[in-house]
This record gives C-alpha cells, sequence and structure tokens, in this order.
C-alpha cells in the first residue's frame, strides 16, 4: 500500500485526484502500478486501477489475472470494481473509504454479489489514514483552504 500512496503523490503532483494502485502477482512481485490520469489523458476510465491493470495485462498478455491482488488507496467505484472482477483479480485491498461512490461496503457491496460469475476477496482500511489524509488534502488545497 505504500508503493500505491506513493502513485497518488504523483497523481496529486500533476494535478489528478490522487489515488493509486498497485498490482502484485502471486509470488508478490509488482506487476504494474498506476494512478489516476482522467485530466490528463482526458479519459473517464483512466482511474488508478484502471491504469494499473492495463498495464499488468499488457505485460503478461492476458486480460485475466487469476491469482493476482491489486492494492489501491481509495475503496474502488463501481467501473473499477466490475474490471477487477473481469480481470479475475483474486484479492482488492484498499486504504480509505469512500462514502460516496465505494461500491467494496460503503455505498454498496458489490464483490458480495453472489449472481456475478466472479468472486474477488476483498478488504479494506490497510493505511486508511495517510490514504484518507492525501485526499483531504488534495481537496482542501482545491477549495483553497489549505491549512
Amino acid at each position: 500500500m505504500e508503493l500505491a500512496l506513493e502513485q497518488a503523490a504523483l497523481a496529486a503532483a500533476q494535478g489528478e485526484v490522487p489515488v493509486g494502485a498497485v498490482v502484485i502477482n502471486a509470488a508478490g512481485q509488482v506487476m504494474a502500478t498506476g494512478f489516476n490520469r482522467t485530466i490528463t489523458d482526458h479519459d473517464p476510465t483512466a482511474h488508478a486501477e484502471v491504469v494499473a491493470l492495463r498495464t499488468a495485462a499488457l505485460r503478461v498478455q492476458n486480460y485475466r489475472l487469476p491469482g493476482y491482488s491489486l492494492y489501491v488507496t481509495l475503496e474502488p467505484c463501481a467501473m473499477c470494481m466490475g474490471a477487477m472482477m473481469h480481470a479475475r483479480l483474486a484479492r482488492v485491498v484498499f486504504g480509505a473509504p469512500d462514502p460516496k461512490t465505494g461500491v467494496c461496503g460503503s455505498v454498496m457491496d458489490l464483490p458480495a454479489q453472489t449472481q456475478l460469475n466472479h468472486q474477488t476477496t476483498v478488504a479494506g482500511g490497510l493505511l486508511a489514514e495517510p490514504c484518507g489524509h492525501i485526499l483531504r488534502q488534495f481537496f482542501k488545497k482545491r477549495r483553497g483552504k489549505e491549512t
């Protein structure tokens, strides 16, 4: 998660919402990293998780990543969680909860839907405070309320 936080800092430095993600293979090797690039790329799908998934899939030449884990600093949205489930990730670990768009328990619990054809284990709260802090600081600055 610390590497994902480093990615989030890169996003903030570019004026993007500071969310970072890392894909790890079953042997524990980092296969890909990503950070939010929606503004930079003019792409509404360029969330940190999707950027990292795309890079990992290209690296292994397979859109499915069974046995892989993804660490992300913020609870995934529906688009990202759907992509992670389609990639057949074994596990998703997030830092801060997202009470506005999070679908791993905050707004809804998409991974808990047993009707879906793939189940992904999800754990939240890993380094939640620093993950939430970088987001709070970013939005304070954006609103002109830097402290």
